[in-house]
């Protein structure tokens, strides 16, 4: 471990705040059986994070990916901050360096907010003109991370127009048993519909009656109310 890290550990200790901690210990529901069982926290607030992450511009490669390797949270998030704002002014090679740190430690990338703070970002944008067969073998895993790693990455590509693996990890995802992938996936047929309509509603047509009601009424969220209540009735042909 660098001084740089030392101090910066030193002083996120110094920010800590314990009423903080333990609200974000609900929060992120970290309970025995919950899904952030056994995560741990500081209590630092996300703004807090981001201002360090651009102010510790110079942390080494090794030290961000000590720091991501963290039992607490706050640090993991604050070295996916520094990876995101370090893969958008990266040139290829660095680019590349990026991914394959945060692919290395995807064990790290452990609840909602790590994952949606950087799957596009650096997942999705690595992948824009690569083969994006990582994203299907994600979509399969046991770990309901890494399957939301899979859909939330995506997000990149319904920026540019592009829908297809969306849908595609969409279809597979659709049986998933876990309500914070039904969000994602949900989610992503939103932001798919608020660019191309009709390709969404093509998929909603085709799946509705048997997607989970939290992913179809996420999906749905923006439509008019008519159409919405056609949907949840599975009345949609």
């Amino acid at each position: 471990m660098g001084r740089d890290l030392k101090v910066l550990r030193a002083h996120l200790r110094d920010l800590a705040d314990p009423d903080l901690a333990a609200h974000a210990l609900r929060f992120f529901k970290t309970a025995p059986g919950e899904y952030g069982a056994g995560d741990r926290f500081l209590g630092i607030r996300v703004p807090v994070l981001r201002k360090l992450a651009r102010a510790h511009r110079d942390l080494t490669a090794r030290d961000v990916g000590l720091l991501l390797q963290s039992h607490f949270h706050e640090e993991r998030l604050l070295a996916l901050f520094m990876l995101v704002d370090r893969f958008r002014r990266a040139d290829a090679r660095r680019r590349t360096a990026v991914y394959r740190l945060f692919v290395a430690n995807l064990d790290y990338v452990n609840n909602w907010d790590l994952v949606d703070s950087s799957a596009s970002q650096i997942v999705g944008a690595y992948l824009e003109d690569r083969s994006r067969k990582l994203l299907y073998r994600l979509a399969r895993s046991r770990d309901l991370w890494r399957r939301r790693i899979a859909i939330m990455a995506t997000l990149y590509f319904i920026r540019l127009g592009q829908f297809e693996d969306t849908l595609a990890l969409a279809a597979r995802l659709i049986g998933d048993r876990e309500d914070l992938i039904h969000k994602a996936v949900g989610w992503m047929l939103r932001e798919v519909g608020k660019r191309d309509r009709p390709t969404a509603e093509r998929f909603l047509v085709a799946h509705h009656r048997g997607m989970p009601r939290t992913m179809l009424r996420y999906a749905i969220e923006r439509y008019p109310e008519a159409r919405r209540r056609a949907y949840l009735a599975g009345k949609v042909v």
